[in-house]
């Protein structure tokens, strides 16, 4: 057994923090087990660091642009440092949103119909009606979306974000229930319930304690539920992920068996006490470090 790990975590984006908390807990999990930990926050000397450290795998925290898009993976694989999680191509895929997006419609499973423009499109009325969800297409943990329900909103105005002039993918609004399910070696675990307390899952939701309610198993009919767990099996194995991922869903009732929506893959779900991923393994019966264990013995280069 490889004995000697480099946990990847903090990095450059907008999700840092958040990485930081998952390499923390993931870094404890494999002292526990008994292996040789280093913790490496990310910057633009990782090559020269792993040099120095010369580790027997990495274990990849990171979370969003770098670390999850194939940047990092790309790095790893010029090494030859076998790791944990999805390699470059399912990386850099699922994280660009339009072009998993397609890959999931034209194997028959159902996605918003979005669009790309920028906001000054969106708010001249010249994409779609409102209620509508506007995303960058390369972000994670909600980071930048917009859920808007009129056309005045003032965050469409001129300048409103930084992204103002970038184009973005435009969606229209699913109302009903926020649903995920988490996918470890093929097989998903089960489909959890997300109820914010206030306004949609946002980052704020994700991360904070008592914003959200978390109902495991989520639910819904028998039908619905096995109907997220095979999509989000296809969703994994169509972008070719390894170890673990987590498919997101919006759910309509009313429109019955043609409500279920598949939104995006995450091929680095969070690892934090509040995360999705380790609460649905401790629901069928894998505990945090067991989860570790099994991303471990997964680690490999795609070359």
């Amino acid at each position: 057994m490889s004995r000697r790990v480099a946990v990847l975590m903090g990095g450059l984006s907008a999700e840092r923090e958040v990485s930081l908390s998952s390499g923390a807990a993931c870094a404890e999990a494999l002292e526990r087990l008994g292996y040789e930990v280093r913790r490496v926050d990310v910057g633009a000397d990782l090559a020269t660091r792993l040099g120095e450290l010369a580790p027997d795998l990495c274990f990849n925290a990171l979370h969003g642009r770098y670390g999850e898009d194939g940047c990092v993976q790309g790095l790893l694989e010029l090494l030859r440092l076998p790791y944990t999680h999805s390699g470059v191509l399912a990386s850099a895929t699922a994280m660009h949103k339009p072009t998993a997006c397609g890959l999931f419609a034209d194997a028959g499973l159902r996605v918003p119909e979005g669009r790309l423009a920028t906001l000054a499109e969106v708010a001249a009325g010249e994409v779609m009606a409102p209620p509508l969800v506007v995303k960058p297409m390369a972000e994670g943990s909600s980071v930048g979306v917009l859920v808007v329900e009129e056309l005045g909103d003032p965050r469409l105005a001129p300048n409103a974000v930084e992204a103002a002039g970038e184009t973005m993918l435009v969606e229209p609004f699913v109302p009903g229930a926020e649903l995920t399910c988490a996918v470890l070696d093929g097989e998903a675990l089960t489909v959890t319930e997300l109820r914010p307390r206030e306004g949609f899952y946002d980052y704020r939701a994700k991360y904070t304690a008592g914003v959200t309610d978390h109902l495991v198993p989520a639910p819904v009919s028998e039908t619905v539920f096995r109907r997220v767990r095979d999509w989000s099996e296809r969703a994994h194995a169509l972008l070719g992920c390894r170890g673990v991922s987590r498919a997101d869903f919006r759910f309509d009732p009313g429109r019955g068996e043609r409500g279920l929506f598949l939104l995006e893959v995450n091929t680095q779900p969070g690892m934090t006490p509040l995360s999705l991923v380790p609460e649905q393994a401790a629901h069928v019966g894998l505990d945090f470090d067991a989860l570790v264990q099994r991303l471990v013995e997964d680690a490999s280069c795609d070359r």
